[in-house]
């Protein structure tokens, strides 16, 4: 069968079972085993990673023809190219080897990258230990605080890897400023001893607008108590030589390739905050759960591998059934993070409007991504998730075991409320359910049924959930590169480019004349009547 074949009998499918209560699903007692797939970690004894997509309306058919689709883009061949190192990044003529920094590139890849970033991880190693060591120091002692200045991939990742990872911190702690917005700068600083902050500088190129100008800011900061800012400074770029006029020597850049995309840099130096933090063997782990992932990608079977289940179970929901988004609900607080960083690797990824061919697509490309940790979300926005005219795909995260062995009744309370939502979302409440809930107090009549509406919950909307037994180095490792390969593989499945931007590029650039514009006088005749107007006002102002 050829792909648009498939695309059609996937909707014809679609349209006999959209009716269908999920619930119904389970007759079948075998269900949530066949609708789930798993993943063994650690020790292979000590748990499993579990994606169970049971609580959706897919069904065999569906699932098969799914499974065919991706067998139809060229999945398999696709997935090779990419860990071979062949330039699958076709607009911009690149390799996309971010698995090559957690070991898992073919052996075939070019060895000057593989030995460069080898090379670049031991200095890493080597200039975490001297700072955590105490051995490389600023003029008040051993760091206790970093800075990292960074946007967009070069914030998001260490940003969400740190804060998830808190239970593991054993060194300096963590700040990070990304906006240019000075409020971002000064809260962060505030507080801060200056003599004692470790500063590391993210910008591949060193001429991020944002990131300079904010690093700028530090160095003026830290040059009120500090005779020579930059020997507290570390650069994370490829350009040496701009990052050696600010003072800062060779030994203390770690570069990345333009192979390695800006949203896939958390595993190489971009991570370097994180190694600060937990230490090069704890980031050794982190690497480790990435590479598991990474091996059951390329081996596992279409129909037990967890990134492609992942991803069919997104297509599914998003150009089948029509669903526009996607909640990522982390029943975690230290995956607070997660949504936003979710929200960059998918969003950036698979936000196209254009196949590689450069064709219109279609059919709609990648949804949109957002959400919150449980219980928070709960009071917020899962009124529209349960009650809502729009179906809203949910997808849950949540651990066996938390970090705090003597608040074990919080981490209880955190699953209860974890599945009960994902089963409520499955069953629902009925009218008849509602109407004796209001009879039985005492409600008669319009107003019973007034009453009862209100209290309906239509039920039959889908959500996965992801389950492992504890957040460690290598269970988050093994999730971000989950969601990594669902891009990768909804990409293909979708005939785009999941690793270029350009979709970024206009904005930056209006926004470089747009400043001049705010200089009192300045000629704004070219830009449109509502540009000069703000101009106008925010200039007055």
């Amino acid at each position: 069968m050829k792909t648009e074949a498939i695309w059609s009998a996937l909707a014809d499918h679609h349209l006999t079972v959209a009716d269908r209560a999920i619930l119904s699903l389970f007759d079948d007692p075998n269900r949530a085993d066949a609708f789930s797939a798993r993943l063994g970690y650690e020790d292979g004894h000590s748990g499993q990673l579990l994606f169970d997509f049971s609580k959706t309306n897919l069904d065999g058919t569906a699932l098969d023809l799914l499974l065919r689709l991706a067998d139809s883009a060229g999945l398999a061949a696709r997935r090779a190219a990419m860990f071979s190192g062949e330039p699958i990044n076709e607009t911009e003529g690149r390799a996309v080897l971010h698995t090559m920094l957690r070991g898992t590139a073919d052996p075939a890849v070019r060895g000057d990258w593989v030995q460069d970033q080898l090379a670049t991880r031991s200095r890493m190693r080597v200039f975490a230990d001297a700072v955590r060591s105490g051995d490389f120091a600023g003029p008040g002692g051993t760091f206790t605080d970093v800075v990292n200045i960074g946007i967009g991939g070069s914030d998001l990742g260490p940003v969400m890897a740190c804060l998830a990872l808190a239970p593991y911190h054993d060194g300096p702690r963590t700040h990070f400023i990304s906006n240019v917005d000075g409020a971002h700068a000064a809260d962060t600083l505030r507080g801060l001893n200056p003599r004692t902050t470790l500063v590391i500088i993210a910008s591949k190129t060193f001429s991020t607008i944002e990131t300079m100008t904010n690093a700028a800011t530090v160095r003026d900061w830290m040059a009120a108590s500090v005779a020579y800012p930059a020997a507290q400074m570390v650069a994370v770029s490829s350009a040496e030589e701009r990052a050696a006029e600010w003072g800062i020597p060779a030994d203390r850049v770690f570069g990345f390739g333009d192979y390695i995309g800006g949203r896939y840099s958390v595993w190489g130096p971009v991570g370097l905050s994180l190694m600060l933090a937990i230490g090069s063997d704890g980031f050794s782990q982190f690497l480790d759960g990435a590479a598991a992932m990474d091996g059951h990608f390329r081996h596992a079977p279409f129909a037990e591998n967890l990134p492609v289940l992942l991803a069919l179970t997104g297509v599914w929901h998003n150009q089948i059934c029509g669903y526009a988004t996607r909640a990522v609900l982390p029943y975690d607080q230290r995956l607070s993070r997660l949504p936003a960083y979710l929200q960059q690797l998918e969003m950036e990824s698979n936000g196209k409007r254009v196949a590689m061919d450069g064709s219109d697509l279609t059919r709609n490309s990648g949804p949109v991504v957002w959400g919150e940790p449980g219980t928070n979300g709960q009071h917020a926005f899962y009124q529209m998730i349960h009650q809502g005219t729009r179906v809203i795909p949910c997808e849950f995260l949540i651990a066996a075991e938390g970090h705090e062995p003597t608040l074990a009744q919080h981490h209880r309370l955190l699953i209860a409320n974890c599945l009960a939502q994902s089963e409520a979302l499955m069953r629902g409440r009925s009218l008849d359910t509602a109407r004796g809930m209001m009879a039985a107090r005492g409600l008669v009549e319009a107003e019973l049924d007034r009453q009862a509406r209100h209290r309906v919950f239509p039920g039959n909307r889908p959500s996965v959930t992801l389950a492992y037994r504890k957040l460690t180095p290598q269970v988050l490792g093994m999730i971000l590169a989950l969601y990594e390969h669902r891009v990768f593989v909804e990409g293909i499945i979708l005939g785009i480019n999941s690793f270029d931007q350009w979709g970024v590029e206009l904005g930056k650039e209006l926004a470089v004349a747009l400043e001049m514009l705010l200089v009192p006088g300045a000629d704004d005749s070219a830009k449109d009547g509502s540009t000069r107007t703000l101009l106008a006002h925010l200039r007055r102002s």
